[in-house]
């Protein structure tokens, strides 16, 4: 009998019976429970933390040092949007770069850019408790309105310049 047919005739019951056994006597850890949590394979090689989450978190950090917002509600919305976005999901390896092509489609878009502003002025409302300042086509815009459509554009554009003379 070879070695592999050995091992491939147990049981899952004497599996458990060999683990139990040589976890005896040991103490539980932190690193232990979270091996558990994430299933067999988890340590061999690749980070505990997906990918996606991963990609989110360079995102979140960029924003921070690169918008200006301060966690403030362009930084929530934009993060928001770029990692619902199906170009994210298609480029976890280049969270950067789905952020780059997020804006660039915004910017080519007026109604996707309005859109953006929109949502921006929603959560200002939520996070300030006040009704938010919305943008009225063919009128001007309110002076106390820190997201108008110009300058939701300016810094989408100033984000883009930053992210291609970071590379």
């Amino acid at each position: 009998m070879h070695m592999v047919d050995a091992k491939d005739s147990q049981c899952p019951e004497a599996d458990a019976e060999l683990e139990r056994e040589i976890r005896q006597g040991r103490k539980f850890s932190l690193a232990d429970g979270i091996g558990r949590a994430a299933g067999p394979g988890v340590m061999k090689g690749e980070s505990v933390v997906p990918r996606l989450r991963q990609a989110e978190l360079e995102i979140d950090a960029w924003l921070r040092s690169h918008l200006g917002d301060g966690g403030g509600p362009f930084e929530v919305v934009l993060r928001r949007r770029v990692i619902a976005n199906e170009v994210m999901l298609e480029s976890l390896d280049q969270p950067l770069g789905a952020l780059a092509a997020y804006c660039r489609r915004v910017l080519d878009s007026d109604c996707l850019l309005e859109e953006l502003v929109r949502d921006i002025d929603v959560e200002w409302g939520r996070v300030m408790a006040e009704r938010p300042h919305f943008e009225k086509a063919g009128a001007p815009s309110d002076p106390d309105d820190p997201y108008t459509v110009a300058r939701v554009r300016s810094s989408l554009s100033d984000l883009l310049e930053q992210m291609v003379a970071s590379k």
